[in-house]
């Protein structure tokens, strides 16, 4: 992957995650009609693990040091 695509999927990536957690913040209402369906403090924590994951990926190609998997 080029450091181009890994920094939009970083940034795409922390954007999820803020607003993930910003969702599953929010108080539950239990006197809505619907309930929320949405596992979003879970949705929140699959993506701050994608974003751990790019940020080490991203240092790999800053320092010059990339490993790349062959097949």
């Amino acid at each position: 992957m080029s450091l181009t695509l890994t920094l939009i999927l970083t940034a795409l990536s922390v954007g999820l995650t803020i607003l993930c957690g910003w969702r599953g913040a929010k108080p539950t209402d239990i006197m809505r009609a619907k309930p929320r369906m949405m596992p979003w403090r879970f949705l929140m924590l699959l993506f701050a693990a994608l974003t751990m994951l790019l940020l080490i990926h991203v240092v790999s190609h800053i320092t010059g040091n990339p490993k790349t998997i062959v097949y």
